[in-house]
């Protein structure tokens, strides 16, 4: 299996999937029947001896709890991370009222990621299939995160895991870093990550930027976006503030919850942003 062989067989599984797509059983309303929730992926694919993995373990960037590549799967080569963007439909409908996720968006956050994790274990059961072992962290039972300031069991690393798709992807190459947090990629900043570790050796790609923030424009457009006022030219996003939001809308949409207003209606939505001039 070769590069192009995976991403073939993940663009197939995500244009042909009946899980892409929302059906009237789990539609919040008539509005986003049939709704495609992602476009085809995009990929990148990482050395799992990368120095720049390394540096994910310091504290400026994750910190000593990262668990490197080989932590996760000792013989692994190769780190493949990807970008799902979402839909026009997604986007589109996430733009229209800034005060509140709408049922689009509310359907790509849930629905989406199990989406995203299917797609995961299809991939990770193909590369098997194939003879190589590997493994999804994100699904791993070595796998945590911290996101409330309740969960006792790592205090100490509020707002953070063992394993992040954004941090991953950006040292794949996939993309750098937003004043919003999220990852800007060639398809933009809408949109959800995942990866994957195998012992299958696939050329690592080579990085096309320099700087963590280097494709971000530092417009300030998602500081006006953001409901919660969780983010600052100065310190860019606040975790806490932005968390407290999204426990709102988890109480107001339940069983979902989101918010991507800082993913919408920026020129950094759907692109890597140019400077003018």
């Amino acid at each position: 299996m070769n590069k192009q062989d995976l991403i073939k067989t993940a663009e197939n599984f995500v244009e042909n999937s009946e899980d892409n797509y929302i059906t009237k059983s789990i539609a919040i309303s008539e509005n986003v029947i049939g709704m495609k929730i992602f476009e085809k992926p995009i990929f990148a694919f990482g050395d799992t001896d990368d120095e720049y993995f390394e540096l994910l373990k310091q504290p400026s960037a994750i910190g000593k709890h990262f668990l490197l590549p080989k932590e996760w799967l000792p013989r692994s080569k190769t780190v493949i991370s990807f970008f799902l963007s979402f839909s026009e439909a997604v986007r589109k409908g996430n733009r229209k009222n800034m005060l509140w996720p709408s049922e689009e968006w509310l359907h790509g956050r849930i629905e989406g990621q199990n989406f995203l994790n299917k797609l995961c274990i299809y991939l990770r059961s193909e590369l098997i299939d194939a003879g190589y072992n590997s493994l999804v962290p994100s699904l791993d039972k070595r796998f945590w995160t911290v996101t409330s300031s309740n969960d006792s069991t790592h205090p100490e690393v509020l707002f953070t895991s063992n394993w992040s798709e954004r941090h991953v992807a950006f040292v794949c190459g996939l993309g750098t870093f937003g004043l919003s947090k999220g990852l800007i990629t060639q398809r933009g900043i809408a949109g959800r990550f995942g990866s994957i570790l195998t012992e299958l050796y696939l050329s690592p790609d080579r990085r096309e930027y320099k700087k963590v923030y280097e494709y971000c424009l530092m417009c300030g457009k998602c500081i006006k976006n953001c409901p919660a006022n969780a983010i600052s030219m100065e310190n860019g996003k606040n975790h806490t503030i932005c968390s407290e939001f999204l426990n709102k809308t988890a109480e107001k949409y339940k069983p979902r919850y989101g918010c991507g207003k800082c993913q919408v209606g920026v020129p950094c939505e759907c692109r890597i942003p140019r400077i003018k001039g």
